[in-house]
């Protein structure tokens, strides 16, 4: 004798349920992706047919996990067994193109270039290396996610990258097709050359090789809406600057420097480019401004006035405001927080470095608002042109 069929209540709550279960990578429901092929009811135990983008999956058991909990959440539901398969590659270009927001082969484009694009990005600039650069993104980023926005970070310093480390990144890129999903961490999605060499291998590459990783990482990785992408570039003034103007014309310079005078003429170099690109610079952080002693006062190690110095001469050579954005203490823990993969501003959030690049996060944290649609509130002259 046939067991019952389950009634139609029963199912439309196993939908539901399913439909509240997110994929870990695209972060979207997976009756949306296309990943449910069907599920059956016998008794108290649900059997979900899911299919997987790939078949090394390295996320098949939190899919499991989630699935299990939000259908034994169900009354009357006791246990669920989840069968994976892997999606066909039809069905894996039919995915593509649906995250891409197109149909047919949908040929990848840059989404943060386009006119419509509500993204904030900050390319994060340095005259020199050493200065901090990567710990004041990872920072950033982290800062920025926590206050609710979704929050992108491309290692772009492809000769010293270092940000994976520093926001305890260990996994590796799933592929959809020619799509790239970018692993996650604290809330940041992250992408760098490190996830596709292997072991700590040194990245030999010239101009155009460069311009063409940085092209991927922008078009060919499947960010989703976010709210600000985060670029910690190279040190310098170099080929990897200068693709960026190209690739994204829209992005912002946010300029580190340390107080060293040596330091801060290097600095307006790297922020006095934005003139030659034609990109905004959205200010100067000034890290390492000086060490806290035990008791209340300041040992300024790398001397003082650094940033200042570099805001000021910006501000007169673009002709723009170009403003101090913040003061970074010297303190171990933000090199002890970023070797175990734990931003400073999440791992001890009262410390004074930790306050600094939060208050700069709280200024950056503006989602740019589309033009579309929109009036501008401009009249017409009917008497002239």
């Amino acid at each position: 004798m046939s067991a019952p069929a389950p009634s139609a209540a029963l199912e439309d709550a196993i939908q539901a349920a399913l439909a509240t279960v997110d994929d870990p990578e695209i972060r979207r429901p997976i009756t949306e992706l296309g990943m449910v092929r069907g599920f059956t009811v016998t008794g108290d135990t649900v059997t979900v047919e899911l299919l997987l983008t790939v078949s090394g999956c390295p996320l098949r058991d939190k899919l499991n996990a989630d699935i299990t909990a939000a259908l034994t959440a169900i009354p009357g539901i006791a246990s669920v067994r989840v069968d994976f398969g892997v999606m066909s590659e039809q069905q894996r270009k039919e995915l593509q193109a649906s995250l891409r927001g197109g149909g047919g082969e949908a040929e990848p484009v840059i989404p943060f270039a386009q006119p419509g694009s509500r993204t904030r990005v900050y390319a994060v600039a340095s005259g020199k290396g050493g200065v901090g650069k990567s710990s004041v993104t990872v920072n950033l980023a982290a800062a920025l996610a926590q206050r609710g926005l979704s929050v992108g970070v491309i290692d772009a310093d492809i000769y010293g990258h270092s940000v994976p480390r520093m926001l305890g990144v260990d996994g590796r890129p799933t592929r959809v097709e020619d799509m790239i999903m970018p692993p996650q961490s604290h809330g940041v999605k992250v992408i760098s050359i490190g996830m596709f060499t292997a072991g700590n291998a040194a990245v030999v590459w010239r101009g155009p090789m460069l311009h063409r990783a940085l092209q991927q990482f922008l078009a060919d990785v499947y960010w989703g809406d976010l709210d600000v992408l985060l670029l910690d570039l190279p040190p310098g003034t170099g080929d990897v600057a200068i693709s960026l103007a190209q690739l994204l014309p829209n992005a912002e310079i946010l300029v580190v420097t340390t107080p060293q005078a040596a330091a801060a003429e290097v600095a307006e170099r790297a922020g006095a480019i934005a003139m030659q690109t034609h990109q905004r610079l959205v200010g100067v952080v000034e890290n390492m401004s000086w060490l806290e002693l035990p008791d209340g006062s300041r040992m300024e190690v790398f001397g003082a006035g650094g940033g200042e110095t570099v805001a000021q001469s910006l501000t007169r050579t673009v002709g723009a405001s170009v403003p101090l954005l913040g003061q970074i203490p010297l303190d171990t823990r933000v090199r002890e927080s970023g070797d175990e993969g734990d931003p400073v501003v999440l791992a001890d959030p009262q410390t004074p470095a930790a306050r600094a690049l939060d208050a700069v996060a709280e200024r950056l944290a503006v989602r740019r608002d589309s033009l579309v649609g929109k009036p501008l509130g401009l009249t017409v002259n009917a008497g002239g042109r």
